[in-house]
């Protein structure tokens, strides 16, 4: 399971990368293949280039397919995010509410309750309905304290521990806070400058559509010493111009801390690691991780 789980993800990146003839003829080849190792009969199709192509086939290294970081989101602007939410097992009132209010947050989000099924499960389901994202949200005596996001079809997935979470109705009144917008937002990133900062602000921008120019909603993800703030607003202009421009606060509002980033699905135990947090090294007080 672990080799089979590696080569499909090696697989899904390389395909990805190649474009138009390329990836016809990378069909091609994996058909070749495929009838080789088999024993079967080549296809009909291809036996006029049969020659040519297992003269390639033998003269290639399949070790040289790209891998540059940022390959599993090679194909994500071609169509709009499509995200699953749920929670740990028997979830309490407080983390049922915030869900809730994560799913008005990520467009084209879906809540699913987590009953008896096991991850495995809920990551198969996602794949084969289409999702390209599933969070989960885990807590700790009533409180969230978790979220963990995992990319499909084969990752990455990204820990992150939960922080000073505050759900919009603890902001102001239900009156005063009126209804929360569901318009695509303008997502703002501040100093996510290291190779790390890059990558997390990848996987998180990729949770959100291309919104109208016009959009009134803006999501922002400020980085400060390795804890990433969270804040959810919308703003009216005024008669004044510019000046004149008021923004106002919708929430949930909460802070980040990335603690793990692997190569794989949330299931995959064997996947590898790409990074660890590690706080009690003689240098970590000294290290910034995503940005300055």
């Amino acid at each position: 399971m672990y080799a089979r789980n590696i080569r499909l993800r090696k697989q899904y990146l390389y395909i990805n990368n190649l474009k138009g003839e390329e990836r016809l003829l990378y069909e091609k080849k994996q058909k070749i293949r495929e009838a080789l190792q088999e024993g079967k009969p080549i296809p009909t199709e291809l036996r006029n280039e049969e020659a040519k192509l297992r003269q390639e086939i033998d003269l290639e290294d399949l070790n040289t397919a790209g891998s540059h970081i940022d390959d599993e989101y090679a194909k994500a602007a071609e169509k709009d995010p499509k995200i699953l939410l749920t929670t740990s097992r028997d979830p309490s009132a407080p983390l049922t509410r915030f869900v809730k209010e994560l799913k008005i947050v990520f467009p084209n989000a879906k809540t699913m309750n987590r009953g008896s099924q096991v991850i495995s499960e809920i990551i198969e389901m996602a794949r084969s309905h289409d999702y390209s994202e599933v969070i989960f949200v885990t807590e700790n005596r009533g409180r969230p304290d978790g979220l963990i996001v995992s990319h499909l079809p084969f990752g990455p997935t990204a820990y992150f521990q939960l922080l000073n979470v505050v759900t919009r109705y603890d902001i102001q009144s239900k009156k005063a806070m009126g209804k929360m917008s569901e318009q695509y937002p303008h997502v703002i990133f501040d100093n996510f400058t290291s190779q790390m900062g890059k990558r997390v602000a990848s996987m998180l921008k990729h949770m959100f559509p291309v919104p109208k120019l016009d959009a009134r909603r803006i999501v922002t993800f400020r980085n400060e010493s390795d804890y990433i703030s969270f804040r959810n607003h919308v703003y009216d202009k005024g008669e004044g111009g510019p000046k004149s421009i008021e923004l106002k606060e919708v929430g949930p509002r909460f802070e980040m801390r990335l603690y793990q980033v692997k190569l794989g699905t949330m299931e995959q135990e064997e996947a590898e690691m790409e990074w660890v947090l590690r706080p009690y090294m003689n240098s970590a007080k000294k290290r910034r991780i995503i940005g300055q």
